[in-house]
């Protein structure tokens, strides 16, 4: 059985798009744990937030890390604030290798600016000052990952190939060869 990969970092880095195509390409299941948080509660991340507040969402988040951990050959994006409660990552990096995506703060912005209704911590006309803050807020919760991949001005496929490098080089997954679409 093969360790899960983790992938973490603030939203708008990648988390999604390289963890649907690493998990293609290491033939595992890929879990968007925000989406995952919607189909267990029938309400989605937006809601959650409104109707029951933060502390809710980051209590089901903790359950299903705790979930996630006990399963393998799993790609996992994490929410941008899953590293908030240290445990969820002490949990997931149980049986899986923690990557972090980072981004330019400017792309960051433009890429959720265009989801801005359904990132429940991203207001109308928000800057890039405060963007900065709130990743200076967080930049200590995602130093703890031993791998950091840069997705500014880089395609999906590099971004893949460097973490599927990661994972051979590290011996930390069985990686299987497999032909690219």
């Amino acid at each position: 059985m093969g360790k899960n990969v983790i992938l973490i970092g603030f939203m708008g880095t990648g988390k999604s798009s390289v963890g649907i195509r690493m998990a293609q390409r290491l033939h595992y299941q890929f879990v968007d744990m925000d989406r995952e948080i919607e189909r267990l509660t029938g309400m989605s991340v937006a809601d959650i937030f409104r109707r029951c507040g933060e502390t809710r969402f980051r209590s089901e988040e903790k359950l299903l890390a705790r979930k996630l951990a006990g399963r393998s050959n799993l790609v996992i994006a994490t929410g941008g604030g899953t590293v908030l409660q240290p445990e969820n990552i002490d949990v997931l990096e149980e049986n899986g290798v923690v990557i972090c995506l980072e981004a330019a703060p400017e792309d960051i912005l433009q890429r959720v600016s265009r989801k801005k209704g359904t990132r429940p911590l991203i207001k109308k006309g928000l800057e890039l000052h405060e963007l900065e803050e709130m990743l200076g807020q967080r930049a200590g919760y995602y130093q703890r990952a031993p791998y950091h991949i840069y997705t500014s001005g880089r395609g999906l496929e590099a971004v893949v190939q460097e973490i599927m490098d990661i994972l051979r080089d590290e011996n930390i997954v069985p990686v299987r060869p497999v032909a690219t679409d």
